[in-house]
């Protein structure tokens, strides 16, 4: 339980939205993109800014995405956007002891939960600050959603995405990720297993196919994660 003055658990939250800020104004500008290719993808502005509000997830929202621009399923582009967001699982179980109250109140906090919060509310010891957590993401929340109701809603003023460069924003984005990612031998075989799936499978497969296939790779490393942190527990 977190002990904490008051006023020193708001001095922390502050640091949070500052810490978080930089990632939020990037964040505006890949939501700004997928705005515009939801739309080009069938979706209505209302859709995909409560998409956004909803789900709050980059790469999931553009797999989906991709999948249904490919001719997917609605349900090949949910399950691979769950696929995508897999990578929560362990993230969630190691900040889980750091959360105060019972199982529907940490599930709770642990909607706050995106990739670049989780870092900066590591304490470097196993343990994380849940109020560097809250408030890193509550900018990047706001970014994210106020850059899809721009990117949504003025579409048609912004012209063609990829005259002006938004279609690179997604790709520079995940690429920027796997980078950080690629940190041991197993993550380099499950970023290289996913591009080989979809390399093999795009010229074959109906549209969505390929990418709901790559992601199973994501599953590989999940499972070993999941080894690797037992091993490290018996030990």
């Amino acid at each position: 339980m977190d002990e904490s003055h008051p006023h020193e658990r708001r001095q922390r939250l502050r640091d949070g939205m500052r810490a978080g800020m930089p990632f939020g104004i990037a964040g505006v500008l890949v939501a700004t993109s997928f705005g515009v290719v939801a739309q080009g993808a069938g979706l209505s502005p209302a859709a995909a800014i409560v998409m956004s509000a909803i789900v709050f997830a980059g790469s999931a929202q553009f797999t989906a995405i991709a999948i249904l621009t490919q001719g997917g399923s609605v349900g090949a582009a949910v399950l691979g956007a769950a696929l995508v967001n897999s990578r929560f699982l362990p993230m969630g179980v190691a900040i889980g002891p750091s959360l105060p109250g019972g199982p529907l109140r940490r599930a709770l906090q642990g909607q706050t939960i995106v990739d670049a919060s989780w870092a900066i509310a590591s304490r470097g010891d196993g343990t994380f600050d849940r109020y560097l957590l809250f408030g890193s993401t509550a900018v990047q929340y706001v970014g994210w959603v106020g850059g899809t109701i721009l990117g949504a809603l003025a579409g048609n003023v912004l012209g063609d995405p990829d005259a002006i460069g938004l279609d690179a924003v997604y790709p520079a984005f995940v690429l920027a990720l796997l980078i950080e990612e690629l940190t041991d031998r197993r993550s380099r075989f499950v970023a290289a297993l996913g591009a080989l799936i979809a390399l093999v499978l795009v010229p074959v497969a109906p549209g969505g196919v390929p990418v709901l296939a790559a992601s199973l790779a994501a599953l590989v490393g999940l499972h070993s994660s999941a080894r690797a942190a037992a091993a490290a527990e018996a030990r």
